[in-house]
């Protein structure tokens, strides 16, 4: 045997592995260049990356390879005891929430307004919005007369309130008014405040086959008033006089008139029901000229609302009024006694009074439109007469 050789620990001998440190912590290694072949003429020259420690490149093709808490091995180094959570499972289970919670909410905020509102509710506020769209810029018709029938439309849909549930106003002889073509309609006038004449045009708007809006002719007083004025225009009502009455029956419109005018509205309480004098006769030489027919339309319940039991004639003069009422209620309870009272009304249209029979000049003939007149008025009153008798009581 050969003799042994002794390798020095110093690591002096070339070849030999120089020891470790002693410290127990492994050599850091240092940045390597990464060789990037050179370019080929033509080509984009790429610069090189070093590679820096510690940082690996994410590569698209090859998923990462699950860790121990993916694969659920356990890592004795670990100091954290139990499962972990997943990243983002906090935002996941409060989005969840927000979301539940959302829905309750606004499927109950959905109910009350179905409960309040009633059914179709967003179809209703979507024609409101659309409404009020128009209005503003001004994409809407008027007639001659100002008469506006989209908003007349949303007018009486707020009187249609009052009508059915506040005076729970019974109709009939609704045949008796054409459904096409002129006609006058020839009513009572009473309870110190128009509002008979409102309710009247609600009953034809909403009751009658055809769906008619009713052309009021009203006082000047009610065009002199500052809202209400442009109000009644847009709804259809015009002046009282021979003129626009004429024009609108030549046109077909279907007109109301209450010839009583303020002596039948301001009529004090005790003459309630009882007939005022009808004028000269006016509305009868309208209806004669056009050849239109008459219905006659009396109205029951309207003398009760605002019962007038006095009439203050110098504040009226002051105000430049007709009459300035005084009832039970006003002026002792200021605006609250501007409510009326909750009456039950009774509206029935008579048979028609043709005149198309009568020649031309008829509506000259003064005994003509005089008859004709009180053949009117007496149908009227009769008529108010039976259905005070059938009555059971003022308010049920």
């Amino acid at each position: 045997m050969g003799e042994a050789r002794i390798i020095p620990f110093d690591g002096a001998t070339s070849g030999a592995r120089p020891p470790a440190p002693r410290s127990g912590r492994r050599p850091t290694r240092t940045a390597r260049a990464v060789r990037v072949p050179e370019p080929v003429e033509g080509e984009v020259p790429v610069r090189s990356i070093e590679a820096r420690p510690g940082r690996k490149r994410a590569e698209s093709a090859q998923p990462a390879e699950p860790g121990p808490a993916e694969t659920g091995s356990a890592d004795p180094d670990a100091s954290e005891v139990g499962p972990r959570r997943a990243p983002g499972s906090g935002r996941s289970l409060f989005g969840s929430l927000a979301g539940a919670i959302g829905g309750v909410v606004g499927g109950a905020a959905a109910g009350l307004l179905d409960g309040v509102a009633g059914p179709g509710w967003e179809d209703r506020a979507a024609d409101g919005l659309a409404f009020l769209r128009r209005r503003i810029t001004g994409e809407y018709e008027v007639d001659e007369f100002g008469f506006d029938p989209e908003l007349n439309d949303k007018l009486m849909a707020a009187l249609r309130v009052v009508y059915e549930q506040y005076f729970r106003i019974e109709v009939s002889g609704l045949e008796h008014i054409p459904a096409e073509g002129g006609a006058l309609i020839v009513a009572n006038h009473s309870g110190t405040l128009p509002v008979d004449a409102l309710m009247t045009q609600v009953a034809v708007h909403d009751h009658h086959p055809a769906r008619r809006n009713l052309r009021l002719l009203a006082a000047d007083l009610v065009f002199q008033l500052p809202l209400v004025g442009s109000v009644a225009r847009k709804s259809g009502h015009t002046l009282a006089c021979h003129a626009d009455a004429e024009r609108l029956l030549g046109k077909g419109e279907l007109v109301g008139v209450w010839p009583e005018g303020y002596k039948g509205l301001g009529k004090p309480f005790a003459e309630r029901y009882k007939l005022q004098r009808f004028g000269r006769g006016g509305f009868v030489s309208a209806a004669l000229r056009t050849g239109v027919p008459i219905v006659p339309c009396s109205i029951v319940g309207a003398e009760e609302i605002y019962p007038m039991v006095g009439n203050a004639r110098t504040l009226a003069r002051l105000l430049n009024l007709p009459y300035f009422p005084i009832t039970p209620t006003f002026p002792l309870l200021g605006p609250l006694g501007l409510v009326p009272l909750p009456t039950r009304w009774r509206i029935e249209f008579g048979a028609p009074i043709h005149t198309d029979a009568y020649p031309e000049e008829a509506a000259d003939d003064p005994m003509v439109v005089f008859n004709l007149t009180d053949e009117v008025r007496e149908t009227i009153q009769h008529t108010i007469y039976r259905l005070l008798m059938q009555r059971r009581s003022v308010f049920f």
